[in-house]
């Protein structure tokens, strides 16, 4: 697998979870609702691509 593969699974995985993050989130929480996407999307990424990258 290429660091491409690895990039597409972090992406994939991006969609995953900030889809349904926003499925599920509502309005009456502490967190501001861009800043708790923008968290779920980085530690997402991150996650699909070194479970991808270190699974060779």
């Amino acid at each position: 697998m290429s660091l491409g593969t690895d990039v597409v699974n972090g992406v994939v995985s991006l969609a995953i979870s900030v889809g349904v993050v926003v499925g599920l989130m509502d309005d009456d929480g502490p967190w501001n609702r861009t800043d708790l996407l923008l968290a779920v999307a980085v530690s997402s990424f991150l996650s699909g691509f070194f479970t991808s990258y270190f699974a060779k």
